[in-house]
């Protein structure tokens, strides 16, 4: 069982396999960047669907610690990093390792305009062909993009769920 920091909101289980389900074959061997990673249940579940390594940009130290604790229960430490910094701050200071990524999850506060603010940055950034899948508020304003494409957008309850793939080159 997955443990979760108090006052984080986890995915749902249907948002989760939702996910999985959309991506399919994609996360087989993908280098996976789990952005606002909170316990590291995408993540995680990315891994345990054959991702090769996932990268989790989570920056409050007790969900970091958390997601440790997770990744050495199910034995995915080794394919797995842990950044403790502002996933924002991570975006915009590593543009390399965003354009290799061939999936990039993000779920970020709701409250707040993170989610925007982040689908912004990985326009501008993600790889060729990589795969963006955003877990965002249903009130939350989407912004325009100029180069992801959006594949697929639903709702669950209060979440709304968009997968968005960067153009091939």
């Amino acid at each position: 069982m997955l443990h979760a920091p108090r006052g984080i909101r986890p995915s749902s289980g249907q948002v989760v396999e939702a996910i999985f389900n959309i991506l399919g074959a994609a996360i087989h061997d993908a280098a996976v960047i789990d952005l606002f990673a909170g316990s590291g249940a995408l993540g995680i579940e990315a891994l345990s669907r054959g991702a090769a390594q996932v990268t989790f940009v989570e920056r409050a130290e007790s969900s970091a610690s958390i997601l440790r604790r997770n990744l050495d229960e199910l034995d995915y430490a080794s394919r797995a990093e842990i950044v403790r910094t502002d996933a924002l701050r991570w975006l915009s200071s590593h543009s390399e390792q965003v354009a290799a990524a061939s999936v990039i999850l993000l779920d970020p506060p709701y409250a707040d305009d993170s989610a925007a603010l982040a689908l912004r940055e990985l326009d501008r950034r993600a790889g060729a062909g990589a795969l963006v899948v955003a877990e965002i508020g249903t009130h939350t304003r989407v912004p325009e993009l100029s180069r992801l494409r959006e594949l697929r957008a639903r709702r669950y309850g209060d979440s709304q769920l968009r997968i968005y793939e960067a153009p091939s080159t």
